[in-house]
């Protein structure tokens, strides 16, 4: 049969990933020798449990009381393989979408989660259905952020549902003028344009959490590296699976 273990208080970082790698092998190999309906709801647990297990690579983002998990390092391969390309596509180089003038420059704290669900909205719904190149491979490239991008603007949006990102009047400012400096250019230039900004975004972001951080210090005697997110602490489930056998 099925043992259920609850685990509480569980904090993920790299070196536990290995570790419920291994429990999850075990777990298989248990399950493997069941036969029947203990088979089945041996490998339906297990799946459950696997779904719990943190991404590698993701990160929680912290925008105020909104949480974002993404994979910074994945995103940033994806652009820095595009970056040059994306950019030398750009004809109007005096001009800038994000950065000019100073868009997301001093973007207090209580507003972070409505400028960066303005930002992903954007990002989403006009720049990448607008960046397609003769190019297959800066194409899948592209796609591969927009998918990353989509599934962190359905959070966010959560969050606003939620009443989780309040739209003060400066996030709201900031943005109509990155809308005003996007559609003052041609639809394709401007999409291009902004693709080829996205380090502005992604640098904005992280120093967003780092300064997040500062404002919510880690617990004492955390061992935290400097400039690093901090791990939330959050309950799990696990399962082992064990025969019974008759007496």
């Amino acid at each position: 049969m099925c043992i259920f273990t609850s685990i509480t208080t569980v904090l993920f970082r790299e070196e536990n990933e290995a570790i419920l790698s291994s429990l999850s092998r075990s777990v298989l190999a248990s399950c493997s020798s069941m036969k029947g309906s203990h088979l089945f709801l041996c490998l339906f647990s297990m799946s459950c449990w696997l779904d719990l297990m943190p991404t590698a690579g993701n990160r929680i983002f912290h925008f105020g009381s909104c949480r974002v998990s993404m994979s910074m390092t994945e995103i940033r391969l994806g652009f820095t393989a595009i970056k040059a390309n994306i950019q030398a596509r750009d004809p109007i180089k005096t001009l800038s979408i994000l950065s000019h003038p100073h868009s997301l420059h001093k973007v207090k704290s209580s507003d972070r989660c409505c400028i960066t669900h303005h930002l992903f909205n954007f990002y989403v719904d006009k720049v990448f259905k607008h960046c397609k190149t003769e190019d297959s491979y800066i194409n899948r490239k592209i796609s591969s952020i927009a998918n990353s991008f989509l599934s962190m603007k359905r959070t966010l949006r959560q969050c606003h549902e939620q009443k989780k990102c309040t739209c003060g009047e400066e996030s709201t400012e900031k943005f109509k003028q990155i809308l005003a400096n996007y559609e003052g250019l041609n639809v394709t230039s401007a999409a291009m344009k902004s693709l080829g900004e996205l380090d502005i975004l992604l640098d904005w972001m992280e120093k967003s959490q780092r300064a997040e951080g500062v404002n919510n210090p880690p617990k004492a005697g955390a061992k935290e590296a400097a400039g690093t997110l901090h791990t939330p602490v959050v309950s799990r489930k696990t399962m082992c699976c064990t025969t019974a056998e008759s007496h």
